[in-house]
């Protein structure tokens, strides 16, 4: 389903140390890189996309999407990821941008309009498998407002780090999906490689 108005980034910024360091993101997975795995599940659901991530961009040139550094020194995680999707989005005009993460490939191929749904007015959702009452949580699949950016480029500055509690800070919902399957598996260690590939469900 196509959302009119919503870039996408990949977020590919991590150290990937429990894989030894480097690119997860490059990894291959059936033939072909993490990464390409999730721009084509992404692709139809948003209307432009990029990829965050640090270091020299040529090595993501193949994908011939803009890439996005972290706007805040030291490697903060996600977050930092997240602020740069804003800004690159507000920059577009958007008014929200989605993230997903390039280590996981198994997303719902409806995830962004579950996002939206789940937004409400605000705008803003994170993804989430289980209970309404005790979600289990995957920040980095997110529906962000673009409005939301200058606040988010403080904290960050001001030493803020984790992901939820600065969403449920400034009024993100839950969008709640079926933990059947695990779509939202994610790829940390060699050993989840190998579980990845023996999925079907790509």
């Amino acid at each position: 389903m196509q959302i009119a108005g919503y870039p996408g980034v990949i977020l590919a910024g991590g150290l990937a140390r429990r894989m030894g360091g480097g690119d997860k993101g490059l990894m291959l997975l059936h033939g072909q890189s993490l990464i390409q795995q999730v721009i084509t599940r992404l692709s139809p659901q948003v209307q432009h996309m990029a990829i965050n991530a640090n270091g020299d961009p040529a090595r993501f040139a193949a994908f011939t999407l803009p890439v996005l550094p972290d706007l805040v020194p030291g490697f903060p995680g996600p977050l930092a990821g997240v602020l740069s999707a804003m800004d690159w989005a507000a920059g577009l005009g958007a008014d929200a941008v989605v993230t997903v993460a390039a280590d996981t490939p198994f997303f719902p191929d409806d995830l962004v309009a579950r996002l939206q749904a789940a937004g409400g007015s605000a705008g803003f959702s994170l993804a989430a498998t289980g209970a309404a009452t005790a979600p289990d949580w995957h920040p980095t699949f997110g529906l962000w407002p673009t409005a939301l950016r200058d606040t988010l480029r403080r904290d960050l500055l001001a030493g803020q780090r984790k992901v939820i509690g600065w969403a449920l800070q400034n009024g993100a919902r839950p969008a709640l999906f079926g933990a059947q399957d695990d779509p939202f598996f994610n790829i940390n260690t060699p050993e989840d490689l190998v579980a990845a590939r023996l999925r079907d469900d790509l």
